[in-house]
């Protein structure tokens, strides 16, 4: 089920360094993300998912919202990313699992 609410504006960072990338679906777990100031519990763009270490498949490709349990989300696994905009650096080992993913 996916949860949809009112409207209001939000903003990302462009951290693709290349318009061509391939994605998946990936169900994102609402296990262990914190609430915000709003009350919404977000997965920001850009985060290595599921943990930033060897067992990383991808980096999300928008916010994901989470607050009423798991959504699909879209999930990079092959393109050129830019490391300097991701909201948290990608480990050496997340770097490694991600093959298919490019960082300049």
């Amino acid at each position: 089920m996916v949860y949809v609410s009112g409207r209001k504006k939000e903003e990302q960072i462009n951290f693709l360094a290349s318009a061509k990338f391939q994605a998946f679906t990936k169900q994102v777990s609402d296990a262990g993300v914190a609430a915000n100031a709003d009350g919404k519990k977000i997965v920001p763009a850009g985060t290595v998912y599921p943990a930033n270490d060897a067992t990383a498949e991808g980096i999300l490709l928008n916010d994901v919202d989470v607050t009423e349990g798991p959504q699909p989300a879209s999930l990079i696994v092959e393109g050129y990313v830019l490391e300097a905009r991701l909201p948290a650096a990608p480990v050496q080992l997340a770097k490694d699992a991600m093959t298919e993913i490019k960082f300049r």
